[in-house]
Order: C-alpha cells, then sequence, then structure tokens
C-alpha cells in the first residue's frame, strides 16, 4: 500500500500575514467595544437641555417703568435691568472720572442698539456682588445704585464699585439689542 503523505503542523512555513491580519482585526473588534462603553459616559457629561435653554433669555425693556428695575435669572444668576432717570444717567456720567478701585466709563457699561445708537436709559448687569457673590440691593447705598448688605460695597448708578470690600464693577452680561425694546443676554 502506498503511503499517503502526512503534513505535520510543525512541517508548514510560517504565513506572518494572517498573524497581522488577526491581530489588526481582533484590535478593531477592541476598539469599537471600548467606543461603545465610553460613549455614554461622555455623553452624560454634556450641559442637561434645561441648561441649555437657559443659555440665553430675551428682555422686553419696555416693560421696565423709568426709576425701576427688573429682575430675571440667567444661567442661575440674577440679571438686573435697570431703567434709568435722567439724572441717574447724569450722575453716572459724571461720576466718569471720579477715583475708582475698577475704572470704567457709564458709556462702556452700555451696549448700542441696532441702528448703532447707545441709549443710556438702560443698564443691564449681573446683580452678583464681585466680593463674595451676595445679591446687591437696588437703589440703595451711598451712590444710589446698589448696596451690598453682606460685606458693605457701594455701587453707583452705572454699577460700578464706589466704597467697600468689592474689587470689581457689577459685571455686564453679554447681551445685544435684538429690536428697539427687547435685549438677548448670553
Amino acid at each position: 500500500m502506498a503511503e499517503v503523505g502526512i503534513v505535520h503542523h510543525d512541517d508548514l512555513p510560517p504565513d506572518p500575514g494572517k498573524r497581522d491580519f488577526i491581530l489588526l482585526a481582533t484590535g478593531a473588534v477592541g476598539a469599537i467595544g471600548a467606543a461603545s462603553v465610553a460613549w455614554p459616559l461622555v455623553a452624560q457629561m454634556g450641559k442637561a437641555a434645561d441648561t441649555l435653554a437657559l443659555g440665553s433669555i430675551e428682555i422686553d425693556v419696555s416693560k421696565v417703568p423709568e426709576g425701576q428695575q427688573l429682575k430675571v435669572l440667567w444661567r442661575g444668576k440674577p440679571v438686573f435691568v435697570r431703567h434709568r432717570t435722567a439724572d441717574e444717567i447724569a450722575k453716572a456720567q459724571a461720576a466718569d472720572n471720579a477715583d475708582m478701585p475698577d475704572p470704567a466709563t457709564d458709556a462702556s457699561r452700555l451696549m448700542p442698539k441696532p441702528d448703532g445708537n447707545v441709549d443710556p436709559s438702560y443698564l443691564v448687569t449681573i446683580g452678583v456682588c464681585t466680593h463674595f457673590g451676595c445679591v446687591p440691593v437696588g437703589e440703595a447705598g451711598d451712590y444710589d445704585g446698589w448696596y451690598c448688605p453682606c460685606h458693605g460695597s457701594h455701587y453707583d448708578e452705572s454699577g460700578r464699585i464706589r466704597k467697600g470690600p468689592a474689587p470689581r464693577n457689577l459685571e455686564v452680561p453679554p447681551y445685544e439689542y435684538i429690536s428697539d425694546t427687547v435685549i438677548k443676554v448670553g
């Protein structure tokens, strides 16, 4: 009987291409698996829908009576929209050259309307004291602007720090006029 040639595994020449393919395929499957596990973990760290909705707000400033202010929440912070009187505007502009801890002109704290003109009647500030984050009281203090009862900071009619421990003026949030009477904060 003729002997049939049996080839043993040890007798085969090595095939490096086959081994490379198996390593690449295994690595690709592992990477896809890791990405499919990591994606939900990363996606849940994004901002919630209610937070994104509060990213910007529109305020009709025509509803704020002269001499009064409107308080609204934007990103969890109070925003003051003050409809200033002619006397308040005049006092704020006259104090532009006063010695202040955080110098700023009244005009630098205002935004132009769509026609490019600046209306000094409306002042928009974030209502958080820059000292320790308290909410100041409006139409109070030595300068008839805002007064922070926590540590005694006094802000003028333009929200500029004039006296007390606060290091900076009340912040002006990013805002723009989208019409003559509506502003968009954020």
